[in-house]
């Protein structure tokens, strides 16, 4: 399936923004609550999950799912890639970095995914608000003591990525892969949806600490609180800035190519930033600076951007393509891979 420039300009900012969480400057200003700093903190990753669950549904057929087994051979590739993701997930975490890393979370949330590959975007929608209203309490009730966030445990109950409520972001990326991502109705209903959530879930949690009491646990939507209200907040602003991405691809292609590539090669950009840190240590993310975080941002934009134009694929990328469809292909020959 053909590319869609906008799901990669999405996924682009994304990891840009999940860079400035881990070695952008602070400014803690009071506008907005915080300073801008905490725009990047816990939204970029839910975005990036919600674009996973995007990317899960354009591998099955996006709008017109695949089935029988077509659909088979792209539950094979979604387990083989998370497997991938796994092994290099533990591999980054195994630098002891103090980025929290989100790979191991996100392969669970792969596996999970290829479960429901086949579900409708109603059942999809709805499951997704299960975990969003579900989830928290649950976490809530199940973790008594703290939880260590790479321990087995952590990856579903853990304190920053826990994927029995990160869930919910994936499912809501599938709902919306399976939807014609280039209809203008559909971009006319992302603005009022994200709009609609961001108020809800910010207005809401402010609404809730005053009016309820419940504890701050349930009621805070402050960045990797996995609340109720955190979750809707993120995907309202997850949905604003698909919207506005598909919207700037469409119109300025060539402006936007930069941030495009970096979202192309997203896995890779992701890595090497994690090994950079490791190499160069805690300070950048301890003491970090303009001068550090812009160096960050623009050798992973400028390089991103040649290796796209002149190799395309990135390396992990390809490693991941690769192998998953070799593993699939054994696993589902073609002949019954179209059903």
């Amino acid at each position: 399936m053909r590319r869609i420039v906008g799901i990669d300009v999405a996924r682009g900012i994304a990891v840009l923004g999940m860079m400035t969480a881990h070695v952008g400057p602070d400014d803690h200003g009071p506008v907005p609550p915080g300073g801008f700093a905490q725009l990047a903190d816990g939204r970029p990753s839910a975005l990036f999950v919600v674009l996973a669950g995007i990317s899960l549904a354009l591998l099955s057929g996006g709008a017109s799912p695949v089935s029988g087994g077509a659909m088979t051979n792209a539950r094979i590739r979604v387990v083989a890639r998370a497997f991938l993701v796994l092994f290099l997930g533990l591999v980054l975490v195994a630098l002891g970095t103090p980025v929290v890393v989100i790979l191991p979370t996100y392969a669970v949330l792969f596996v999970a995914g290829s479960v429901v590959l086949g579900w409708t975007r109603r059942a999809l929608l709805a499951a997704s608000v299960a975990f969003a209203v579900l989830g928290p309490p649950l976490v809530q009730w199940l973790v008594d003591d703290p939880v260590e966030q790479n321990s087995i445990p952590g990856l579903f109950v853990g304190p920053h990525y826990p994927a029995l409520i990160w869930m919910s972001y994936l499912l809501t990326g599938l709902a919306v892969g399976r939807s014609d991502l280039r209809s203008p109705r559909l971009r006319h209903v992302g603005v009022l949806v994200g709009l609609g959530l961001v108020l809800l879930g910010h207005g809401g949690a402010w609404l809730a600490q005053r009016a309820t009491s419940w504890p701050p646990e349930l009621t805070s939507s402050a960045p990797h609180a996995s609340t109720t209200f955190e979750l809707a907040g993120n995907t309202g602003v997850a949905f604003l800035v698909l919207v506005g991405s598909l919207a700037a691809a469409d119109r300025w292609p060539r402006a936007v190519s930069p941030v495009a590539a970096v979202g192309s090669l997203a896995l890779t950009a992701y890595t090497v930033h994690i090994v950079v840190i490791a190499i160069v240590g805690d300070d950048v993310v301890f003491q970090p600076t303009v001068l550090s975080w812009l160096a960050f941002l623009g050798v992973t934009t400028a390089a991103c951007w040649a290796w796209a134009r002149f190799l395309g694929r990135g390396p992990l990328e390809r490693v991941m393509h690769e192998v998953s469809t070799v593993v699939a292909q054994d696993t589902t020959p073609v002949r019954d891979a179209q059903g």
